[in-house]
């Protein structure tokens, strides 16, 4: 069993509305046999520098002294020191790998089928999941064993949650010709409060590397995944990252 763990970067608005010029769904999957290890880390981490919150991409700014941010009393260089474990973590498992959807949202708006913020996450999302479909059926192809997943993403606001989690459902059932199947895909989506999920803070700060990559033109984080991200050949775009519109 595989599990891809799902969470985003940037905002979405109403077109109309200032916005961010990229927005990033980022995943991380992870083989289930690794997430007690992964989970061992993170605490061990986490005790290490006395961090009392969850780990987000958004604490590690030094001017974020918000009351929930568990992570306020490090330096700089301390912060980056986690940052780099936690990227050292994905990258030391062979078998980890990262998807993910860079959405540009000026362009993405002047599709015809994009009219609402709903629309724009959706176009962001299903790509993921036909990505995670394609990873299932490569490596189940070369173990000659069928090896499923499940997908588990950052909690929103309900309304929001609700309307994704029927989007996902009607994805998943609907029986098409130009359409992917997800047979190695269980159950429907399951959504899960980031504090209380390992998967979704790696996925955090995944999505947090790709967009600053994206947005502000700096690769640091971004190189340190970068191995860990699917590739055909040692191709990304299309295999592991998606972009949209895919121009």
């Amino acid at each position: 069993m595989h599990l891809l763990f799902l969470d985003e970067s940037g905002a979405i608005v109403p077109e109309n509305k200032k916005h961010s010029k990229y927005f990033v769904i980022g995943g991380v999957i992870i083989p289930e046999i690794h997430w007690h290890d992964l989970y061992s880390k993170l605490r061990e981490i986490k005790r290490q520098y006395g961090i009392t919150s969850e780990i987000k991409w958004r604490y590690f700014a030094p001017n974020n002294t918000s009351d929930e941010n568990g992570m306020k009393h490090l330096s700089y260089e301390q912060k980056n020191e986690i940052r780099n474990k936690l990227y050292n973590i994905i990258s030391s498992y062979k078998s980890i790998k990262v998807i993910a959807s860079v959405t540009n949202i000026e362009e993405a708006y002047k599709l015809p089928h994009v009219a609402t913020k709903d629309d724009l996450y959706w176009y962001g999302y299903k790509p993921i999941l036909e990505r995670f479909q394609y990873y299932l059926q490569d490596i189940s192809r070369e173990s000659g064993v069928e090896i499923n997943g499940l997908v588990i993403i950052d909690n929103r606001l309900s309304c929001d949650d609700d309307r994704l989690r029927n989007l996902h459902h009607r994805v998943m059932v609907v029986d098409k010709a130009n359409y992917s199947k997800f047979n190695n895909l269980i159950e429907g989506l399951f959504i899960a409060p980031s504090h209380l999920s390992v998967g979704v803070q790696f996925a955090d700060i995944v999505a947090g590397a790709i967009f600053r990559k994206w947005e502000k033109d700096d690769s640091q984080y971004y190189d340190r995944i970068k191995n860990s991200i699917r590739n055909k050949n040692g191709k990304i775009t299309g295999y592991g990252i998606v972009s949209i519109p895919q121009k």
